[in-house]
């Protein structure tokens, strides 16, 4: 398998600097530390720093194990790593996370704690960044109904005729292609029986 060459690359607080072998690169962190990492763990955003980052964080705010600092965590990966899984839906459709976000604590004085358990982090507005103002926490249904590929039907979204018909959104998908109508056959010759 052929190396791919990251000298002079950016990860995080890391640029690699010199291949050392067996998928290993020597980096220097911001902090001037210099430290040896796997290629495949810098690309995936696994690790960002020399350690510094997550002992300043611990040191900081103490809140580095709340499930408000994983949403954060990952809200920064989405945006900023090009290898993130979800990266081409965020980052690289321009979505972009506030300079003032980029901290930690400023994110926790703007948005946090969480209101209820199960709440995750939506932009009111799909297109733009991730901000105060554009944020708030939100169900699992109102994130659906809030995507850029919500489907809407008789001025309803799937997730919303979905509830209303005791049925899941696949369900309402599925007679939308099949039907032309969020109702199921026997549905449908009721209605036009009466």
């Amino acid at each position: 398998m052929r190396r791919i060459d990251i000298t002079g690359r950016r990860f995080g607080r890391l640029t690699a600097t010199q291949y050392l072998g067996r998928g290993y690169w020597n980096c220097v962190c911001d902090c001037g530390v210099t430290h040896k990492a796997r290629a495949s763990h810098l690309r995936s955003g696994k690790i960002q720093s020399c350690g510094c980052l997550q002992r300043e964080t611990k040191i900081r705010h103490g809140k580095w194990k709340t499930p408000e600092y994983a949403i954060w965590d990952q809200m920064l990966r989405r945006c900023l790593n090009p290898h993130h899984k979800e990266y081409k839906n965020y980052g690289g459709r321009g979505i972009k996370v506030c300079d003032r976000w980029m901290k930690f604590e400023n994110f926790w004085d703007d948005m946090c704690p969480r209101p209820a358990a199960g709440l995750s982090l939506d932009r009111i507005d799909n297109n733009g960044d991730y901000e105060p103002g554009n944020c708030r926490w939100a169900t699992a249904a109102e994130q659906a109904n809030n995507s850029r590929n919500v489907r809407v039907f008789n001025g309803k979204t799937v997730a919303a005729w979905a509830a209303e018909l005791g049925v899941t959104p696949n369900v309402i998908r599925q007679r939308l292609c099949r039907y032309g109508t969020v109702y199921s056959r026997a549905q449908q010759r009721e209605t036009s029986s009466h």
